[in-house]
C-alpha cells in the first residue's frame, strides 16, 4: 500500500496520478483546485477527452436515479465540449447544478471507483477527472513515470485504500494529562500507517479499578465545537460531559477519533455549513457534496480497545451505529447511556435532523424543549 499512500499525498497536493488495471491506464486528477491549465494538460497527456466521476450521493442530489444495471456507486459524465474547469467544479459540488441528459453518463470502471475512494481518503470533495490513456501516448506516460513526474499505482489497491489501515494502528506516544473533569488521565496517541490521521485514547482513572464493563465514549473530533465552543453543534459539551461522566462512573476510556464532520473532513464540513446557511439540513448538505449521511467507521476504535485489553464496555452514545459497530466487531456492549450537550437555537435544526433522519437517540433532549419551551437542556449522561 506504500505507493497508494504516496499517491494520496500527490492527490492532496493537486497532482494527477496514474491508475493501472487490466483494462488499461487511467489518469486521475482531483476536481478540488483544478484549473483550466491542469485540465488542458491532463487531456493532452492522456490523448483523449476526460470525464467527470461523481458519487451516487452527488448524482441523487442532482436528480439522477440510475437503474440497477447502471450501477449504484456513482457515474462518469462524458464532458465533450466542456473546456473550463469552473463548469466542472460546479457540476461536482454546487448546490444549484442540476442533472444532465442520462445518455451522457457511463457506469464506473474500477479506476473510477478507485479515484473516488482516493478522494475520500484524502478528505477532498469526492469527485475526480479521469481520462483513459490513448495507446499512442503510452511511451510518453512511461517516460513521465521514469522521470518521477507521474506516480503509477494499482487501481485495485487504490480502490481498497479506505480499508487499508485496519489492524495496523501504531501506538506512538503517551503521557499523563490532568484534566479539569478528571485529574488522573493518560493520553495515548495512535497513528494510522499512512500518517494521515492520529487518534487518542483518553484513559481516565486507574485501569486496575475499572468496572469489568468499562465505560467508553467514542468521540469524533470537532474543531469548531470542541475547541472554539461553536453553538452549531453540541460536540464540545458532549466531549466534556463524556469525560466527567466516565470519571464519575469510576474511570474508563474516551476515544478521540480523527473523523471531523462525520468523516468528511474540516474543509468539507465548512462547505456543508455554508449550504446549511442557505437552508439545507446537515444530511442534505453532505449529500450535495457527494457524501452519505455518515462517512465514519469505527474499525480504529475497535483496534484501540483491543490494544488496551478492553472487550466489555458500557457505551456512552446516542448513535445506534456505534452500538452496532462495537457489537459486530467483537466488543460486547452491556449497557448504553445517553450523552448530551445543550439544546440551543443554533443547534436545534442540526440535532433534529440527526434524530429524525439518522436515527440518533435524542428524544429526551428534543422532548424536553417541547415540554418546557427551554432551549438550554443539558444533562451529562442518563440511562
Amino acid at each position: 500500500m506504500r505507493q497508494v499512500e504516496r499517491a494520496i499525498f500527490d492527490i492532496r497536493r493537486g497532482l494527477p496520478v496514474l491508475l493501472r488495471d487490466e483494462a488499461g491506464d487511467t489518469l486521475v486528477h482531483p476536481i478540488e483546485g483544478i484549473g483550466d491549465e491542469q485540465l488542458r494538460k491532463l487531456t493532452q497527456t492522456a490523448g483523449c477527452t476526460p470525464g467527470l466521476v461523481l458519487t451516487a450521493h452527488r448524482l441523487a442530489a442532482m436528480g439522477h436515479n440510475f437503474n440497477d444495471d447502471r450501477g449504484t456507486r456513482g457515474g462518469r459524465l462524458r464532458i465533450e465540449g466542456v473546456s473550463d474547469s469552473d463548469t466542472l467544479t460546479l457540476l461536482a459540488a454546487s448546490r444549484y447544478a442540476r442533472g444532465v441528459d442520462g445518455d451522457t453518463w457511463q457506469a464506473l470502471t474500477m479506476a473510477d471507483e478507485a479515484a473516488l475512494a482516493m478522494m475520500r481518503r484524502a478528505l477532498l470533495i469526492p469527485a475526480a477527472i479521469t481520462a483513459r490513456i490513448d495507446p499512442e501516448q503510452s511511451e510518453r506516460i512511461e517516460q513521465l513515470i521514469a522521470e518521477g513526474e507521474l506516480l503509477a499505482v494499482s487501481a485495485e489497491s487504490a480502490r481498497a485504500c479506505q480499508n487499508s489501515t485496519v489492524g495496523l494502528l501504531g501506538r506512538i506516544s503517551e503521557a499523563e494529562i490532568p484534566l479539569v473533569e478528571a485529574e488522573r488521565t493518560r493520553f495515548i496517541l495512535f497513528r494510522e500507517p499512512d500518517g494521515l490521521r492520529e487518534h487518542i485514547a483518553v484513559v481516565i482513572g486507574d485501569p486496575e479499578q475499572w468496572d469489568q464493563a468499562v465505560p467508553v465514549r467514542l468521540h469524533s473530533a470537532c474543531l469548531t465545537g470542541d475547541l472554539f465552543g461553536s453553538l452549531r453543534c453540541d460536540c464540545g459539551e458532549q466531549l466534556r460531559n463524556g469525560v466527567d461522566s466516565i470519571q464519575r462512573m469510576g474511570g474508563g476510556v474516551l476515544l478521540y477519533l480523527a473523523q471531523e464532520g462525520r468523516g468528511i473532513g474540516l474543509a468539507n464540513k465548512l462547505r456543508a455549513y455554508a449550504m446549511q446557511d442557505e437552508g439545507l439540513d446537515t444530511i442534505d448538505a453532505d449529500q450535495v457534496l457527494g457524501f452519505g449521511e455518515d462517512e465514519r467507521h469505527y474499525a480504529m476504535a475497535l483496534d484501540i480497545l483491543i490494544e488496551l485489553g478492553i472487550r466489555r464496555i458500557q457505551l456512552l452514545t446516542n448513535n445506534p451505529a456505534k452500538l452496532a459497530a462495537m457489537n459486530q466487531g467483537g466488543i460486547e456492549v452491556v449497557n448504553r447511556q445517553g450523552i448530551y450537550g445543550r439544546l440551543t437555537n443554533q443547534n436545534h435544526r442540526y440535532l433534529t435532523a440527526k434524530a429524525h433522519r439518522a436515527g440518533h437517540l435524542l428524544d429526551e433532549v428534543l422532548d424536553e424543549q417541547e415540554e418546557t419551551g427551554s432551549a438550554t437542556f443539558s444533562r451529562a449522561a442518563s440511562k
